[in-house]
């Protein structure tokens, strides 16, 4: 077992998720490979702040910190990076829970130098207490959980899934952080694959690295009763068809779309043939599962061309965001103006550098 020590990452944004909150946290203190630490990252919500500061002040490992760039996952995440001591950094959602030995899996990946992250399996935890006899297995990526489709064990994977997953410190300081502009903020339109770009970026930046996803390595995430409906499974799925197309404009359709063609070509096709073999045994649901996979596709494939047409006509909306050690300051040629501020940064690009310290007492 290495011990590369890990700081958990918790981006949270509002109050009505604050038992969830409560319970994320208590999941990592019960961890049987202990954190070195775990970071409450607050999105421009001053009042949870102040609440989760009070309710922490004495608990020893827990800091909570403000979203130091603009409004988003991505931006909260860089916070928390920067932030963080550990060589390893995790993510956890916020109302997710992680089972006892969730680090553990991970730590253990990190035995091999050439393994820059490690994902997990994310279970779903349906509010209604049951899956809906409509939603398919194939979409658990809808709501934020680990789909069928995916091969079982410790694989090699493009990218691993941003609600549980971990990363080396030395990934960031090869390809920066997450891109803002891309993923989730707040009520807006449910985006992603912000994760899916950063690794992708990773890749290219260090084409000897290792990505992994050690099923062992699981959480519970909460689904809420609204996203047990088909509302938001059409409006989810046509947000995932706008983020594609982000990313394919950014990182090329090859690599942006590669896992992607086997998933439309493959498992696809078995589930609606899986759904369609239900409904002659009557068993319950099978027809609305396969019209539903059907719909999801198209919806995103409607997604996926509407992101396409407006890339060309106004280019990618999201910011990479680089990363620098600290007190580095940007290089200035003579030929160029002086560097701006952090805040003149922001101000003008909408993402701030996010300054990384150094692992303390490991390196790579």
């Amino acid at each position: 077992m290495t011990d590369p020590g890990i700081s958990v990452v918790i981006c949270v944004y509002t109050e009505d998720r604050w038992e969830d909150i409560l319970a994320a946290v208590s999941s990592v203190h019960a961890q049987s490979y202990p954190a070195l630490e775990t970071l409450l990252v607050v999105d421009h919500n001053p009042a949870l702040r102040d609440r989760l500061a009070r309710a922490y002040q004495e608990t020893d490992g827990v800091r909570v910190l403000p979203n130091a760039g603009p409004r988003g996952l991505s931006a909260g995440r860089n916070t928390g990076i920067a932030a963080s001591r550990g060589e390893v950094i995790a993510f956890l959602d916020d109302d997710a829970v992680a089972e006892r030995d969730w680090l553990r899996h991970f730590a253990a990946g990190y035995a091999d130098p050439r393994v820059l992250a490690v994902g997990g399996r994310t279970v779903p935890s349906w509010a209604s207490g049951r899956r809906p006899a409509w939603f398919p297995q194939e979409f658990d990526w809808v709501v934020g959980c680990t789909y069928k489709g995916l091969p079982p064990g410790r694989v090699r994977v493009r990218n691993v899934l941003g609600g549980n997953a971990s990363f080396r410190r030395t990934a960031f300081a090869a390809a920066g952080g997450f891109a803002t502009g891309i993923g989730r903020d707040g009520d807006r339109r449910p985006l992603g694959c912000e994760e899916t770009e950063l690794c992708i970026r990773l890749t290219r930046a260090r084409p000897d690295a290792v990505l992994l996803i050690d099923d062992r390595a699981v959480i519970h995430h909460r689904v809420p009763r609204p996203r047990e409906r088909f509302a938001y499974f059409r409006t989810r799925t046509y947000a995932e068809g706008l983020s594609k197309a982000l990313v394919a404009r950014s990182v090329g359709a090859d690599k942006g779309l590669e896992s992607e063609r086997r998933y439309t070509t493959r498992v696809l096709p078995a589930g609606i043939a899986r759904g369609l073999r239900d409904a002659l045994l009557l068993r319950p649901g099978g027809a609305v599962r396969a019209a539903a996979i059907i719909t999801g596709t198209l919806s995103a494939a409607v997604g996926y061309a509407v992101g396409t047409l407006r890339n060309r006509r106004t280019g990618p909306t999201f910011t990479p965001t680089p990363i620098r050690p600290p007190g580095e300051a940007p290089p200035v040629h003579p030929t160029e103006e002086p560097a701006q501020t952090p805040a003149e940064s922001v101000r003008a690009s909408g993402a701030g550098a996010v300054r990384v310290p150094e692992p303390r007492g490991r390196h790579e």
